[in-house]
């Protein structure tokens, strides 16, 4: 397995978000942008925060879960926690939920936008320990760039907070 080009990945983010900041063409875009650049991944996507909990936004890979409640699964401590949460084997993870049984790993990086969690990027793999401390410092790489340059003013969570 060789390792993803972070600094490469974060020029095509920004390319992405300075041609559409919106959050759904961006993050759409992100995402296949993710599934196609990282090895022996199997989901790649995000989960947004929409009335007190993550409700599915996009993705590339098998159909997910579509409603996460907050503190439940790696998604949901990810939120409840408030720290990115890099799981070696989802299996003895307590509460995970599992959308594709073929999962053995799993990274979830929490997305702030002013002050706030606004949702998260969830990566899993059918690897186990697929993710190493590299992927975890470039991923927040990753989700600080969302975080600052993603449009999500018609996120209807960050509205309901007026943020």
């Amino acid at each position: 397995m060789t390792g993803t080009d972070y600094p490469l990945l974060c020029e095509q983010i920004r390319e992405i978000i300075r041609t559409e900041p919106h959050y759904v063409a961006a993050l759409s875009n992100i995402s296949a942008l993710l599934f196609q650049s990282m090895e022996e991944i199997n989901w790649a996507g995000f989960y947004l925060m929409d009335r007190g909990s993550l409700l599915v936004g996009p993705f590339q890979g098998k159909p997910a879960c579509i409603r996460i409640e907050i503190g439940r699964g790696v998604c949901g401590t990810a939120v409840l926690e408030e720290k990115i949460q890099r799981v070696e084997d989802v299996h003895t993870f307590p509460g995970h939920i599992a959308c594709d049984g073929a999962s053995r790993s799993e990274i979830v990086l929490p997305i702030f936008c002013g002050g706030r969690i606004a949702g998260v990027l969830d990566i899993d793999s059918p690897l186990y320990s697929r993710f190493t401390a590299e992927d975890e410092a470039g991923l927040e790489k990753v989700v600080r760039l969302i975080g600052e340059k993603v449009d999500f003013t018609g996120l209807r969570q960050l509205q309901e907070n007026r943020i």
